[in-house]
């Protein structure tokens, strides 16, 4: 057998679909789960794309994930958005935000979302290139289960606790930040771990606190901050608004998103939504964007965050997408049950 297998973007969404309903997952869910999966795959972030099926599945079958969870939200001020995700999947939860937080952030001229009772929230930048698609400035940050130390501390406090920035440009594509608050993002060294691949050195360490190249070792051990001490105190910023803003569980509190033993991680996202026409006004936010892009994208080898997207997508478009046969293999055991 070959060691890949590759698909059109729609075969692959079609099979995580399958796989999802197989695991206790209504097919409103299933397809909401599909699409973030199939987008964080296209756009090159395979440690949170079809490599979290297997994983997604076994937890929505012991119940860790409420695979039939309907979000429900309300209002608790003109401005303010309450989110809870049920101890279901983050991404049906982001899609009634999506519905509602729009309208909310052009009457106020500013609204935020706090979703409490959710999971793993997926590659955020395609969460805020959503808003983008509105006319919308957005930020989003989530915490997730611990596996960063305090800066000079030997023990996890902090997940990997990404931060994501969404900007509308008048024409080209949004600019789009998404960054974990760790050297790297966790699904990544699941990602090696699952290739047999080592990992570079500063990435992580093992359980014991020592330097590790092993992924799976890694995946045992803590995940070290970006920019050291800055990193740090970034991830303790995201961790109060995702967690105690909305009465989410902490970092430290959460479950693993890996595996299906033990309850729900029960943690938290924020969305802020903010309309450039209550502020300086959308054309004139727009205009002062391109000349800021202007002064980068005229250097020679500089590139503004989220540039090369359409450039993924096309090639996924034209190309297909590639992935390891013994994952499609794993996947096709849960739809069949392993028969």
């Amino acid at each position: 057998m070959s060691e890949t297998r590759t698909f059109k973007a729609a075969e692959l969404e079609n099979l995580i679909v399958r796989a999802m309903l197989a695991s206790d997952t209504s097919e409103d869910n299933a397809r909401a789960v599909s699409a973030a999966l199939i987008r964080a795959e296209i756009d090159g972030q395979k440690g949170h794309g079809f490599s979290r099926v297997p994983s997604y599945s076994a937890q929505a079958r012991s119940g860790k994930v409420n695979g039939r969870a309907a979000p429900e939200a309300f209002k608790s001020k003109p401005g303010a958005l309450m989110v809870d995700a049920g101890h279901g999947f983050f991404y049906p939860a982001f899609n009634l935000v999506l519905e509602m937080l729009p309208d909310m952030a052009r009457r106020n001229g500013i609204a935020a979302a706090a979703i409490r009772r959710s999971h793993h929230a997926g590659v955020m930048g395609w969460h805020v290139e959503r808003l983008a698609d509105e006319g919308l400035v957005s930020i989003i940050v989530a915490n997730t289960p611990k596996g960063m130390p305090p800066w000079g501390g030997k023990k996890p406090v902090f997940g990997t606790n990404p931060i994501a920035f969404g900007a509308p440009r008048r024409d080209g594509f949004p600019v789009i930040v998404d960054l974990a608050l760790t050297t790297v993002a966790r699904g990544n060294i699941m990602t090696a771990a699952q290739a047999g691949k080592p990992i570079p050195e500063g990435w992580a360490t093992d359980a014991d606190g020592n330097p590790t190249t092993d992924a799976k070792k890694a995946l045992e051990g803590m995940l070290m901050p970006v920019g050291g001490a800055k990193g740090y105190a970034l991830a303790l910023m995201v961790e109060l608004l995702a967690g105690p803003l909305g009465g989410a569980a902490l970092s430290a509190e959460a479950t693993s998103f890996f595996t299906p033993d033990g309850g729900p991680p029960g943690v938290g996202q924020t969305v802020i939504a903010i309309d450039p026409a209550a502020f300086a006004g959308s054309d004139a936010f727009l205009d002062r964007v391109e000349d800021v892009l202007a002064s980068i994208e005229t250097q020679e080898g500089a590139r503004v965050p989220g540039g090369r997207l359409p450039e993924l997508r096309a090639r996924a478009d034209s190309e297909g997408l590639t992935v390891p046969s013994p994952l499609v293999k794993e996947v096709e055991d849960i739809i069949t049950g392993g028969a």
